[in-house]
């Protein structure tokens, strides 16, 4: 079962994780932000992922530090359950329809951190999540699990329905990605799913 930890401690944040990939949907996430709760249980829900997320930062400055540090330490965790990755997909792409949203997102595990990044919302604010931040946490999310990123919505009007449906569009991409090529035999598990030989997870 491929599982891992990590805890986080910085003068400005405080993060624990722990996820087991191979897990039934179960997410127990806990910040100060409760948009954001609602929008990483989403994930963890459709990548089926078992998450225990917790988090407290300085929010008297701004929920920056603490949004973006939660991207770096959500895609380290992911990581390090991984290992090499051998045998796994690598990559996975969804599309997800949420009302008048659409949600486009791809993701590639090849040890190359990259985001493409295209979402605009009307308000600052979306519940108490500052909007403006979540360029930052997948950025950071990125960089943490050493990944093509990408997220694109080209249409809808409620921001509530667009940010959900990145959130949900992602955690299936997610999920295609880090599952075992079924195909696998003893022997191919392995390979790494690169003409290089070398995945640098």
């Amino acid at each position: 079962m491929r599982q891992a930890e990590i805890h986080r401690i910085t003068k400005e944040t405080e993060i624990y994780a722990r996820v087991i990939i191979e897990g039934k949907g179960r997410p127990n996430i806990k910040t100060p932000i409760g948009f954001f709760n609602h929008l990483l249980e989403t994930m963890a829900f459709h990548a089926r992922l078992d998450l225990d997320l917790s988090a407290r930062g300085d929010l008297q400055v701004d929920q920056h530090h603490l949004v973006e540090d939660c991207g770096l330490v959500l895609g380290q965790v992911l990581r390090e359950a991984l290992g090499h990755g051998s045998g796994i997909n690598r990559i996975g792409f969804f599309i997800v329809p949420m009302d008048d949203s659409l949600a486009i997102t791809a993701v590639d595990l090849s040890g190359r951190p990259y985001l493409q990044f295209k979402l605009r919302t009307k308000r600052r604010f979306c519940g108490d999540l500052d909007t403006d931040l979540l360029e930052e946490f997948f950025q950071a999310l990125a960089r943490g699990l050493m990944a093509n990123l990408v997220i694109k919505v080209p249409t809808g009007q409620n921001d509530h329905h667009k940010i959900e449906a990145v959130f949900k569009s992602l955690g299936r991409s997610l999920k295609y990605a880090m599952a075992k090529d079924p195909r696998e035999s003893e022997n191919i598990s392995e390979l790494l799913p690169s003409l290089k030989g070398v995945i640098d997870l």
